[in-house]
């Protein structure tokens, strides 16, 4: 890949290919009635006044915002808006409470807080919260502040595997990174409409669903605040989309429904978030005659495994690491594997897109060992170069001395009858004591799916109890929050 071109600005490149359309329609937020749309000259123009109107605040270059915005038109215009007057954005999710605020505030030490009406803010911010955005966006626009691709463009919160949040540090040369995913993910065209069924606020919708179809020219088609899953589906078919990015729960519940799913403009769906079952990406290709390509990424570095148009991963796999990446799967020790065992997938400290750091102390810090920095997804690589998932090393169950990838022990009920979801934990039981556990919802019984483990897997990945829920806790994006669900679980009668 050339390099970052230089001076750059994240949010001029962003807008750039619009220019050669300003009357095209860059976003189209979906509403049940009708479409908020904005073209390409009406975005540009909205994101320099709030450049403009950001900076007659007396913020300056560096000052890092705090948005506390809602899934509308005003966050890709804040956030863009912020990086245009050279200021560090930090997205935040909309349900963050006061307590988990509090807790990443001084992380960032925000100059100032960007809220929607009704949206939560820090309990006693320590800096003004500026919420009559109409006015900042009426404000004569601002050049773009073009300065070194490797500077700090914007920073994103993410729980990784401790539970804790952490401040992910990008620079300005993440957007030209994101090149690599049109043809090793998306197959993108200028001519796409991409709807991507995720929050805005969401790395994954905020980079597939916005900056990726801006960046190439396409048109962003994004489901209003309190869209019914169940109508997306409509929506996909008469807005015309041609790609469908979503978490795999949200591919399930479509599938779900009663009417069959007529999407004759859809060209093929890409999934990330969470491993997609096999027999769920078959299930889709039969009722859409499109497929599904599969991406996996992290806030630290994007995607940078996956399928595409042009090279659909094989069967049972992730796909390959994207043209422009240089991976490798790492021992314990930090070795290199052997080919065909399972290691934890790295990154080379190169790629254009990996983070800048964590925030420690204010200035990012990258973790790497040696020249590379560790994810934590346990992979195999096959002859032909696919990479096989095998789970999260920290998800690993442990039972008689055995370790365990829940998505081995999941994938043997993906096609239970009756079957909805499906989740294995460790579930302790006693004193010193866990087991595994299938927490499952839909109507399927536990004699059923105990007769399919018996079959399926090694008696020691069996499942000792079956645990049938309403629903299994997923997250705003349709990811399953594993977490929640132990302690669901823990907190049960």
């Amino acid at each position: 890949m050339q390099p970052c071109p230089t001076p750059f600005n994240l949010a001029d490149a962003v807008l750039s290919a619009g220019r050669a359309t300003p009357d095209k329609i860059a976003l189209a937020v979906l509403g049940p009635a009708r479409a908020d749309r904005w073209s390409f000259a009406r975005l540009e123009a909205a994101v320099r006044a709030m450049a403009g109107g950001l900076l007659a605040q007396g913020l300056v270059a560096g000052d890092r915002v705090l948005l506390r915005l809602g899934n509308t038109a005003e966050f890709p215009v804040a956030f863009l808006g912020a990086i245009a007057a050279g200021l560090i954005p930090v997205p935040t999710a909309e349900g963050l409470t006061p307590v988990e605020l509090d807790r990443i505030t001084p992380i960032i030490a925000p100059k100032a807080i960007l809220a929607a009406p009704g949206i939560t803010c820090p309990s006693d911010p320590d800096c003004p919260v500026l919420s009559d955005l109409t006015t900042l966006a009426a404000h004569a626009p601002a050049d773009f502040a073009m300065g070194d691709p490797e500077r700090l463009a914007y920073i994103v919160f993410t729980s990784g595997s401790s539970g804790r949040p952490k401040a992910v540090a990008h620079a300005h040369r993440a957007l030209w990174a994101r090149r690599m995913m049109w043809e090793g993910w998306y197959g993108l065209r200028h001519t796409d409409r991409v709807l991507h069924a995720g929050a805005f606020n969401w790395t994954f919708t905020l980079g597939t669903g916005l900056l990726d179809p801006w960046t190439i020219g396409a048109t962003a088609l994004i489901p209003a605040p309190g869209t019914a899953p169940d109508t997306l589906a409509l929506l996909l078919k008469r807005h015309d989309a041609t790609i469908f990015a979503a978490a795999p729960g949200v591919f399930r519940k479509l599938l779900q429904g009663a009417a069959p799913l007529d999407l004759p403009k859809l060209r093929h769906g890409l999934a990330a978030g969470e491993k997609l079952p096999e027999s769920l990406r078959a299930r889709w290709q039969g009722a859409t005659g499109t497929p599904i390509h599969e991406a996996l990424g992290m806030s630290e570095c994007s995607t940078f495994i996956s399928g595409s148009p042009a090279r659909p991963a094989p069967k049972g796999s992730l796909g390959y690491p994207q043209p422009g990446r240089r991976i490798a799967i790492l021992a314990e020790d930090g070795t290199p594997t052997a080919q065909g065992e399972t290691g934890i997938l790295a990154i080379h400290r190169s790629d254009p897109g990996l983070m800048l750091g964590y925030l420690a102390d204010q200035t990012p810090d990258l973790p790497l060992v040696g020249e590379w920095f560790v994810t934590g997804d346990l992979v195999s690589q096959t002859p032909e170069g696919a990479l096989d998932y095998h789970g999260r090393r920290d998800d690993l169950l442990t039972t008689g001395g055995f370790r365990i990838a829940p998505l081995e022990i999941e994938a043997a009920f993906q096609d239970a009858p009756g079957l909805g979801d499906c989740a294995a934990l460790a579930l302790p039981v006693k004193a010193e004591t866990e087991v595994i556990a299938l927490a499952y919802s839909g109507t399927a019984s536990p004699d059923t799916l105990a007769a399919l483990a018996s079959t399926r897997l090694a008696r020691y990945k069996h499942p000792r109890l079956y645990i049938p829920l309403p629903a299994l806790p997923r997250t705003a994006n349709g990811k399953l929050d594993r977490r929640a669900l132990a302690q669901l679980l823990k907190d049960r009668p």
